[in-house]
């Protein structure tokens, strides 16, 4: 094996790791979930107070959904 693809191949598996590293657990956020939060959050540091968030619109479907 040469020392190009020695290199090469070292060099992706880095990249593959420090990807791979990459977000958070857990549920997604929502726009709206995380306006709340930060409401939540603004009142128990009594800073001012972000706007009140919009309530999410209905989910309308889509014909590729059922592919997920």
């Amino acid at each position: 094996m040469s020392a190009g693809r020695i290199l090469t191949t070292i060099a992706l598996l880095a990249a593959i790791g420090a990807t791979a590293a990459c977000g958070r657990k857990g549920d997604l956020e929502t726009p709206y979930s995380a306006a709340v939060e930060a409401r939540k959050e603004a009142e128990r540091n009594d800073q001012p107070l972000p706007p009140e968030p919009a309530p999410p619109v209905k989910d309308r479907k889509f014909f590729l959904d059922r592919l997920i």
